[in-house]
């Protein structure tokens, strides 16, 4: 039985971001193959009864610095809870991966995504700057046209049917990770995902 993740997420999620090496890691220990979907929350959100971070209860924001920090602590995960450049739009890097996906292949998109994730959350780095994603592009070795693939409409229509496709599926937050429609919601979830792949 062919083992198959379909992961939705944003670039911009400290909690993708938290999950990320070890997805990574259980991709290679699993055998699983992926399919990498960044998705648009801003479309996410108001379909599934969520907000957005500031519009959030005062209690609800500070108690998720607090997880975010135990999180970072216990994982060793060097993460800044309130890095200098968040919130910041998201559809740009996402339109990134999505070309890197269609023209380098899923391993490539993601590891993309974890450049991503490594600049807003550890480098203080502002990804909804040009000139910052064409450094984390050129940094990845990938090429300098990645970012007019990006911009095609072509891409932006792909990025698209990724977010209704995660509304299809019933995604409601990232990161999110689907085995033959399980949805597992959290990067604390990826020792669940480990075990359904083992049951098969």
């Amino acid at each position: 039985m062919t083992k198959h993740i379909d992961y939705y997420f944003t670039p911009v999620s400290p909690w993708a971001f938290l999950g990320h090496a070890r997805f990574m890691q259980l991709l290679r220990d699993s055998g699983a193959s992926v399919s990498v979907r960044p998705v648009d929350f801003g479309a996410i959100f108001p379909a599934s009864g969520g907000l957005p971070l500031a519009k959030r209860a005062p209690q609800r924001q500070a108690y998720r610095l607090v997880e975010l920090k135990r999180f970072a602590d216990a994982l060793q995960v060097p993460l800044n809870p309130q890095p200098k450049f968040f919130p910041v739009p998201a559809d740009p890097a996402a339109l990134l991966i999505v070309a890197a996906g269609e023209r380098e292949g899923e391993d490539v998109a993601l590891e993309l995504a974890g450049r991503f994730g490594t600049a807003v959350w550890v480098e203080q780095r502002d990804i909804g700057d040009e000139a910052t994603r064409r450094a984390i592009v050129a940094e990845a070795g990938l090429p300098n046209d990645l970012h007019a693939r990006a911009a095609a409409p072509a891409t932006a229509g792909r990025y698209a049917t990724y977010t209704q496709q995660a509304l299809d599926v019933g995604v409601f937050g990232a990161p999110s990770y689907v085995v033959d429609g399980e949805i597992f919601w959290g990067q604390d979830r990826l020792d669940f995902i480990a075990r359904r792949l083992h049951a098969g």
